[in-house]
């Protein structure tokens, strides 16, 4: 199986090139290597290969950036998507794409299901949901997996801010009227390479077709994920925090303004994806936990 990847360098890019490696070849794409900007280098660099899969770990994530940097998100989001979709079409290989929670303006009470109308209420969700739509327009064989906040070794994140924070602060504010799953990169990379392995396996693999909710079990404020973060770090390991679970202060969303609205639930259904490829999510700490002493390990503090 011949496996492209872009993207390699993002959160989620960087554990797929592990998960993937024992499916078959597999090629890792830095924006360095193709500039998702430039949609005719990306065509034309598609059409110099010849893919069984395509995997999209690509994408435009600075979520408030975005709503002043609307062209630039949307032609990376959803632009750049419908070249990477027409071109998997015309090699007939599968498109595997990652979206988010962000797709919904959280108002639902109940987790969301992947029927359920999107409305997205920031530049950045809209620019994923119409990434969504290019695929669905284009192609046939795809796997779009929706997450919610995403946390790694690799990169950037809120986990990793928030003990960059409690290294040097004696007192943090929260925001704990925002609910989701911390979702692992690891986790995430994980499901794919088994989601693609299912499909390579299966003569109908149409059927799989579709939009995918991908998120552990359980649920969390930001509140709760960053208290949980430093009572890890605290038990299991011999980094020094000046924040006290304790001192991590609850606050609500309108006490701390951003230029794009959050959803206030982000909490995802993952029924169907554990029902169509049989898998089990565990609850979000148990790669908390890997997370935090993955980072002690390696001094990433």
């Amino acid at each position: 199986m011949n496996i492209l990847l872009f993207g390699k360098n993002g959160q989620v890019g960087w554990e797929l090139q592990r998960s993937l490696s024992p499916l078959g070849d597999v090629i890792s794409v830095s924006r360095e290597d193709v500039d998702m900007e430039n949609l005719e280098e990306l065509r034309h660099y598609l059409q110099n290969k010849n893919p069984d899969v395509i995997v999209n770990a690509a994408a435009y994530t600075a979520v408030d950036k975005a709503e002043s940097e609307s062209d630039l998100a949307y032609q990376i989001n959803s632009e750049a998507v419908a070249i990477l979709a027409d071109e998997a079409n015309k090699l007939n290989a599968w498109l595997i794409h990652f979206s988010t929670d962000y797709v919904f303006d959280g108002s639902k009470s109940s987790p969301y299901n992947e029927d359920d109308t999107p409305c997205p209420i920031s530049i950045y969700g809209k620019s994923k949901l119409a990434g969504e739509r290019q695929i669905q327009k284009y192609h046939s064989k795809y796997l779009i997996f929706r997450t919610s906040w995403v946390f790694g070794v690799h990169g950037h994140n809120f986990a990793k801010t928030i003990l960059a924070l409690a290294k040097n602060r004696e007192e943090l504010n929260v925001v704990s009227d925002q609910y989701g799953a911390p979702t692992s990169a690891e986790l995430i990379a994980d499901v794919t390479a088994l989601a693609i392995f299912k499909v390579s396996q299966t003569t109908n693999n149409k059927s799989f077709s579709g939009i995918y909710h991908l998120a552990p079990s359980g649920e969390a404020s930001w509140h709760s994920f960053a208290i949980s973060i430093i009572e890890r770090t605290q038990q299991s390991t011999k980094i020094v925090l000046k924040t006290l679970p304790s001192s991590v202060l609850p606050i609500a969303t309108d006490d701390y303004p951003t230029a794009a609205t959050r959803p206030k639930n982000s909490r995802l259904n993952t029924t169907k994806l554990c029902k169509k490829f049989n898998v089990y999510l565990p609850d979000w700490h148990y790669h908390m936990h890997r997370f935090v002493d993955e980072l002690a390990s390696r001094e990433i503090f």
